[in-house]
């Protein structure tokens, strides 16, 4: 037995599995992509995940040889489509780049290619993965509700089995809030971890690539893909893992709290549940981080404002104009305290495993609005790795975040392993 499912389509597998049935002849890298496609053209209609489909995707498939060595032959994988790819539009869900085409692969893209993954297409997002025009994608759980911005169409895309992975982008929230709406396995690295070279730039000091599974086995094989430092061997140990509400549990609604609240016992085979106290000052971040979030969105888009300005949308104006209440000279004085906390937690975080803390203020919210990334935003800040582990039983998707210190990903993986393992 070669542990793939046998009762359940191709499109199905996770990563992992999908590649040991190509490995072992079970199915052919095109079979594999026809049936995403037959997927999408089943569900997509409702969903609205895609953008642009590859295609070439069927006959680019054909060539993946079953003994192909690369870790990706034959994975079809989706795009978020501010992210440049050489052979198909990148639009930005922007007027302004309807039909825009790169000259190249941003880097982490040529990064996958070069690993045999079959880019499938482009997913959707919010303008400029940063404000103005929501996706039109749905949640999978139920269309009326939203997947989270500005992932979107990519943590649709993977949860709904488009693709068994896809990429995103986080600068607030954006990959850790649409997994817990959508229920992805998904990790926000260390900031700096991937090249964000060919995406399109928001905040540099927190752009961050994203990356959607469904299985934590999935984001082990694409550390390696992508190169992700070595971390610390975890003991083999019972978890000591530290839970935080955050500054802001006010916003946490009936189900975030009752999540939280039964951390200890689902948990209580593998790990520890104790309070963390986050350092002092902490309640100071996501201000911060709306603070160099806008400033540096200001010099982003202000090309655009000046050039194009006619078809760009108001709220970008509003960033270049310094109308969101913040100066250049805090700015730069919030780089100095960011840096400050940053030190102190990771000093804080030497005590525990990992953190766990909200993905999401609760269930996904009716509409397309992305919703609120306050219990993402503060992690961003401080570049640490972030990931969101599904919690299977609810009545919608819903997960937690794990946290743990900055180049610490590859732990983090394995300790979300265990607790996976565990619910």
């Amino acid at each position: 037995m070669d542990g793939i499912p046998r009762d359940i389509a191709p499109r199905d597998w996770t990563l992992t599995e999908a590649r040991r049935a190509l490995a072992t002849g079970r199915v052919t890298a095109l079979e594999l992509v026809q049936s995403c496609l037959g997927r999408i053209a089943v569900r997509d209609g409702d969903l609205r995940a895609w953008i642009t489909l590859n295609p070439q995707a069927e006959e680019q498939a054909a060539r993946i040889a079953r003994d192909d060595p690369r870790p990706l032959a034959g994975i079809p994988v989706a795009i978020k489509d501010m992210i440049d790819t050489g052979d198909l539009p990148t639009t930005h869900n922007s007027p302004l780049y309807g039909t825009h085409r790169p000259a190249a692969d941003a880097p982490c893209v040529e990064v996958l290619r070069a690993a045999g993954a079959i880019i499938l297409g482009k997913t959707d997002t919010t303008e400029f993965a940063a404000c103005g025009r929501n996706a039109a994608t749905g949640n999978p759980a139920d269309v009326t509700r939203t997947p989270g911005g500005s992932s979107s169409g990519t943590a649709a895309a993977v949860a709904d089995r488009h693709v068994p992975f896809g990429l995103g982008t986080q600068t607030g929230g954006s990959t850790i809030r649409p997994a817990s709406f959508c229920g992805d396995v998904a990790l926000k690295p260390s900031w700096g971890l991937i090249s964000t070279e060919g995406v399109k730039r928001y905040a540099v000091s927190f752009d961050t690539i994203g990356l959607f599974a469904r299985s934590v086995a999935d984001l082990a094989l694409v550390a390696d893909v992508y190169a992700l430092p070595p971390s610390p061997v975890l003991p083999k140990r019972r978890l000591r893992l530290g839970l935080t509400r955050t500054p802001y549990a006010e916003a946490l609604e009936p189900e975030g709290h009752a999540l939280l609240d039964s951390m200890a016992e689902r948990l209580a085979a593998v790990a520890d549940v104790v309070a963390f106290d986050l350092p002092e000052g902490f309640a100071e971040v996501d201000n911060l981080h709306r603070c160099v979030q806008m400033c540096e969105g200001a010099s982003a888009f202000l090309n655009l404002a000046r050039a194009r300005p006619t078809l760009l949308h108001q709220d970008f104006h509003d960033r270049v104009e310094m109308r969101m209440g913040y100066t250049q000279d805090e700015h730069f004085a919030a780089y100095d305290r960011l840096a400050v906390l940053r030190m102190a937690l990771e000093a804080r975080l030497a005590g525990v495993d990992a953190l766990i803390a909200p993905s999401a203020p609760g269930f996904a919210p009716v509409g397309r609005h992305p919703g609120d990334p306050k219990f993402n935003a503060l992690w961003t800040a401080m570049q640490v790795p972030v990931m969101n582990v599904p919690v299977p039983g609810l009545a919608l998707p819903l997960g937690f975040s794990l946290i743990a210190r900055r180049a610490w990903d590859r732990q983090l993986i394995e300790i979300a392993d265990r607790v996976m393992g565990a619910l």
